[in-house]
C-alpha cells in the first residue's frame, strides 16, 4: 500500500463517523512532513451549519495547529472530490496538493463540472492526484444512500 493509500483509509474512517449524525459520509485530513495534523467529516446535520464539509473543518484545525490560515507543505486528503466552496478554500489557503478518492459528477470542482484548483487564472494552482481508493470511497457514500432511500421506503406513510 503506497502513502496516498494509507492516508485515505485514514479518511474513509473518518467518513464512516459522519454517518453518525445522518451526514453523507465525507472524510478528510490535512498531512504535513508525513504527519496527520488534522482530521475532519461532514457535520452539515450534526452542526445546522451548510459550510460543515469535511474539507474545511480539516483546513480549519490545520490552520489553528500550524498558527497559519496558509496551509504550506500540506497535503489535504478527501474521500470525494471537493465541491465548488471547498475547492475555492482549498486554493485560498494555499494548499500545494490534493488528493481525492470518488469523483462528484453532481457538485465536484476539482474536475467534473469545473476545475478551482487548476485554474490558470488564479494566483494559487494546486498539484491534484483523483481516483486514490476510488471505489471504495464510492461504495462507502452508495451504501449510505442506500440506507437512506430504503429508509425512506420503510417510513410509515400518513394517510
Amino acid at each position: 500500500m503506497n502513502v496516498d493509500e494509507r492516508f485515505m483509509r485514514d479518511g474513509l474512517r473518518s467518513a464512516r463517523l459522519a454517518t453518525r449524525h445522518d451526514d453523507v459520509p465525507v472524510g478528510a485530513l490535512v498531512v504535513k512532513d508525513g504527519v496527520v495534523i488534522a482530521r475532519g467529516r461532514n457535520r452539515r446535520e450534526a452542526d445546522s451549519d451548510p459550510a460543515a464539509h469535511a474539507e474545511l473543518l480539516a483546513m480549519r484545525r490545520a490552520a489553528r495547529k500550524l498558527g497559519s490560515w496558509r496551509l504550506d507543505g500540506c497535503t489535504l486528503y478527501v474521500t470525494l472530490e471537493p465541491c465548488a466552496m471547498c475547492a475555492g478554500a482549498i486554493v485560498l489557503a494555499r494548499v500545494p496538493r490534493l488528493v481525492y478518492g470518488a469523483k462528484d459528477p453532481k457538485a465536484g470542482f476539482v474536475g467534473s463540472l469545473g476545475d478551482l484548483c487548476r485554474d490558470p487564472r488564479l494566483n494559487h494552482r494546486v498539484d491534484v492526484t483523483s481516483g486514490v481508493l476510488e471505489a471504495e470511497c464510492g461504495e462507502v457514500l452508495r451504501e449510505f444512500f442506500r440506507e437512506r432511500r430504503r429508509r425512506a421506503t420503510d417510513a410509515p406513510r400518513l394517510s
